[in-house]
């Protein structure tokens, strides 16, 4: 299980480190308890898949919300070798870009730093450009929902590895489908895992949150980033991060993937009670039979 990718990265003054906004709020700051609680979530029983896991879909609200959903999305993975990871989440603050990634080399979590892989953002953004597509990095952003999936792959993944981050604001399909062909041609080859990070519906009762939950997973479970998208717009389904997991099943198809396993589905209300108000959580396995 991956604690530090890089031991002396944190004390390399040429590393441009993100320093996390929200350790001790959305997860706890402490190693030690973090790892001890990732793991509980990690030790759940899950049918063979059938084949290479090569992508997920998997929740991004504070664990003590999502993290028993993650952890079905994450435990697929445990104990596989990736040698590089490419996490696309939404952006909720305003960016003009209808694409991001980060300005910084580096994560940082409480299980230690993960390495930006800055050549793969790189080639990346070459092939963007070619189709006069920009693809710029911000700093010090708040953004959660990329950063919390980190230290789930630090202790399910048992080697480090490096990643490629990128947040999605777009629903544009052409654009989406483009950025989707770009990966795949940086990516073909590669020990790469794809991770889409998305919650489900926000703030409906827990009747109409299951019905718009549902919708959106089957999309998911019908491999089709176009339902995704379609679900999102005419408001049948609901997914914040529509745009990341329309991108990660555009490229997993490209690298060869043929199915979709829903491996969980939840609501805020299993952990606060309350259900005239809820936030939808739903985790995935991207599969390559073949």
């Amino acid at each position: 299980m991956t604690t530090d990718p890089d031991p002396e990265s944190s004390s390399d003054p040429l590393i441009d480190i993100r320093p996390s906004p929200i350790a001790g709020r959305w997860y706890s700051d402490s190693p030690q308890q973090l790892s001890r609680e990732i793991d509980r979530y990690l030790n759940v029983k899950l049918p063979q898949p059938g084949g290479k896991v090569i992508g997920l879909v998997a929740p991004h609200a504070g664990y003590r919300y999502s993290g028993a959903t993650a952890g079905y999305a994450f435990a697929s993975v445990k104990g596989a070798d990736f040698a590089r990871v490419v996490i696309l989440s939404p952006l909720h603050a305003y960016h003009p870009a209808p694409i991001l990634t980060s300005g910084h080399s580096a994560y940082s979590t409480p299980l230690g730093n993960v390495p930006v892989d800055v050549d793969a953002v790189d080639a990346l953004q070459d092939k963007l450009s070619a189709k006069d597509i920009a693809l710029p990095g911000i700093r010090f952003d708040e953004e959660h929902s990329l950063e919390i999936e980190l230290p789930f792959l630090q202790r399910a993944l048992p080697e480090p590895f490096t990643l490629v981050p990128l947040m999605i604001r777009s629903q544009n399909a052409g654009l989406l489908e483009t950025l989707a062909q770009a990966l795949y041609d940086i990516l073909a080859g590669t020990d790469t895992l794809l991770v889409a990070s998305t919650d489900l519906s926000h703030f409906y009762p827990q009747q109409k949150a299951h019905e718009l939950d549902s919708e959106m997973l089957r999309q998911i479970g019908q491999f089709s980033p176009e339902g995704v998208l379609t679900a999102e717009r005419s408001g049948r389904g609901m997914a914040c991060g529509s745009g990341a997991v329309a991108v990660v099943l555009w490229t997993a198809r490209l690298l060869g993937a043929d199915t979709v396993r829903i491996l969980h589905q939840t609501t805020s209300a299993e952990m606060t009670g309350d259900t005239s108000s809820v936030v939808g959580y739903g985790a995935a396995a991207i599969i390559k039979n073949s």
